[in-house]
């Protein structure tokens, strides 16, 4: 018969650091700009704070530098519908893309993107999936994860 021990001892607790922490959009922030995957974090403004490099690849934004702190429509980020002659998305058709509609709804959002390339009549389908960040109980901007189609 096999005997089992069990003993219990106090939670470890990290000792509470006397530098104060970044709220929840800024440690997103960070891990954003980090990210290996395909990802984007805008603002409750729509304005771009932090963006993967493969997420600048897959929506051919160019460097992560190029973008941050734009809006994420006027930072190069061309969208296009799914005619098989593509032409930009109006503005009523760009308010319902997952990182503004997580944005403000304040609900998870998922939705195919058309991305077009500058200079060439070319799509690339990218499938979104956009959550909303919260700050102090508040909607913050949304965070969205990025893939290939």
């Amino acid at each position: 018969m096999a005997h089992v021990e069990l003993s219990l001892s106090e939670v470890f607790a990290p000792a509470a650091s006397t530098e104060q922490e970044s709220d929840n959009f800024g440690q997103w922030s960070g891990m954003v700009s980090r990210a290996a995957e395909p990802c984007l974090l805008i603002d409750a403004g729509t304005t771009v704070v932090a963006i993967s490099s493969s997420g600048c690849d897959l929506l051919c934004l160019g460097a992560p530098e190029d973008v941050i702190g734009l809006p994420l429509l006027e930072g190069g980020l061309r969208l296009v519908d799914f005619t098989a002659s593509p032409s930009e998305l109006t503005e009523q058709e760009t308010d319902k893309i997952p990182p503004l509609l997580a944005l403000h709804s304040g609900r998870l959002a998922r939705g195919l993107l058309r991305v077009q390339q500058p200079g060439s009549d070319a799509g690339r389908t990218v499938d979104a999936i956009s959550t909303p960040v919260l700050s102090d109980g508040a909607v913050a901007g949304s965070l969205t994860f990025l893939s290939a189609v």
